[in-house]
């Protein structure tokens, strides 16, 4: 995210289009010069590519110097990262974020920094290792949903079929069974882990739930597609992968791709049991009617 920050605030640091975002949004964004917020103003972001800045009013967001020394005797709300400089954080000061810098921040008795002391360095690499890492679980999980996608298919050809009956004639069952399935599932198993006799099936359950959800996500995906492919004919295969590319997708949006991980696995477990007892249910054949005797021929008469 600061990278990200930094990132937007250089697009647009030309001269004209810095001209109109500070009569916009109040940012006060210097090339080469020096910045300084007077007492008496407020601005929203602080921002001077070569040169000195200081601080008297009160900077909303971040104070950001790339090549210069600041200073701080107002208040920034804030992060004050300075690259290539000294800082200095005068008594009766206020910084409500991080000091992010090279050198060592000077701050005086009596100023009030509420957030933590950081290098620029540490700052960047922190930000993307979490990024990296975030990415390479998405990736990880891409790919595994989708092997586990296809070998559920191959070995079972008619859970497509049957997932699409489900979605069809029993959707609402299907929500209720995977909203108590994805919740009751860990509850049980810490249940059996206080009773000595189920502590290996408690166990075993604990460690298989990654991968019962991911089954319940595959199941998802897989109705999903069926919605976005109507025609029943369709190859499974390429039904699971209509399913599989949007919802993934929409997975590398923070917090709004856990919540369709956490639905899609819910409603696929349920599809799954419905699925299943639909298995169980179907009523046995009805026996065949018994052939009615032949009459024997009547005797010749004389």
């Amino acid at each position: 995210m600061f990278v990200g920050s930094l990132a937007t605030l250089a697009l647009w640091s030309s001269p004209a289009v810095a001209q109109e975002r500070d009569r916009a949004t109040k940012d006060q964004i210097v090339l080469t010069g020096t910045l300084l917020v007077e007492a008496d103003r407020t601005v929203d972001t602080a921002l001077i590519f070569d040169g000195p800045a200081r601080v008297d009013g009160t900077v909303e967001e971040s104070l950001v110097v790339f090549n210069g020394d600041a200073e701080v005797t107002g208040t920034v709300g804030g992060d004050v990262v300075v690259f290539n400089g000294d800082l200095v954080i005068r008594s009766g000061a206020e910084v409500d974020g991080d000091l992010v810098t090279n050198s060592t921040p000077t701050v005086e008795d009596g100023a009030t920094v509420r957030g933590d002391r950081v290098s620029v360095v540490t700052r960047f690499d922190v930000d993307l290792i979490d990024f990296g890492s975030r990415l390479a679980w998405w990736i990880g999980y891409s790919v595994s949903s989708l092997v586990l996608g296809m070998l559920l298919l191959a070995f079972a050809p008619r859970l497509e079929g049957k997932v699409r009956a489900a979605v069809r004639d029993r959707l609402g069952p299907s929500i209720g069974w995977g909203a108590g399935l994805f919740f009751l599932l860990p509850i049980g198993s810490v249940l059996l882990l206080v009773t000595i006799v189920g502590i290996p099936l408690g166990l075993f359950t604990m460690l298989a739930l990654a991968l019962i959800y991911t089954v319940g996500y595959v199941v998802a995906i897989t109705a999903v597609g069926g919605l976005i492919l109507r025609d029943p004919a369709t190859s499974r295969f390429f039904t699971f992968l209509a399913g599989w590319l949007p919802l993934r997708l929409l997975a590398l949006i923070p917090f709004v791709g856990g919540w369709i991980w956490f639905l899609a696995s819910a409603w696929g477990l349920g599809l799954l049991a419905v699925a299943i007892r639909s298995d169980s249910t179907i009523a046995p054949p009805a026996p065949a009617a018994p052939i009615p005797p032949v009459p024997p021929a009547p005797a010749p008469a004389g």
